[in-house]
């Protein structure tokens, strides 16, 4: 896998989402409270586009008429038929082993350590002498 430069971090703020393209797949990439992660933007079941859903928490229920929300805004809802999705794993929450949308890895970097583009300043070497400037070129 090659790696890919997408956004500012502050460009994707905290609950926030982002879609991109990199190695000409759709992604989406979310900010989990500081934690970035990423997914297609793909819903296996019928290719909806989950940049498109609302993002969710999960309710759990050990008795009738008792519930326990969590984890809120850390799953996504597909905008077509509702089937949702960790966003930490890409894995359902109906059928985990089976089911899930594929996760690409996604880190925090900072700018001084990435390459800058394809694009490098041509320099030559100066140098003063007695009061004049000598470019070598």
């Amino acid at each position: 896998m090659s790696r890919h430069v997408v956004a500012p971090v502050a460009e994707i703020p905290p609950g926030g989402r982002k879609v991109v393209e990199a190695a000409g797949k759709r992604i989406v990439v979310f900010n989990l409270d500081g934690d970035f992660f990423a997914l297609l933007d793909r819903c296996p079941h019928q290719g909806g586009a989950l940049s498109g859903g609302i993002q969710c928490g999960l309710t759990l229920s050990d008795e009738p008429g008792r519930y326990h929300f969590s984890r809120a805004g850390e799953f996504i809802r597909c905008p077509w038929h509702q089937w949702e999705f960790d966003i930490r794993t890409g894995k359902s929450w109906f059928d985990p082993r089976r089911t899930k949308v594929r996760p690409f890895p996604a880190a925090v970097e900072a700018g001084a350590t990435l390459v800058e583009g394809p694009y490098q300043a041509e320099t030559v070497p100066v140098s003063v002498e007695e009061s004049y400037v000598v470019v070598e070129a």
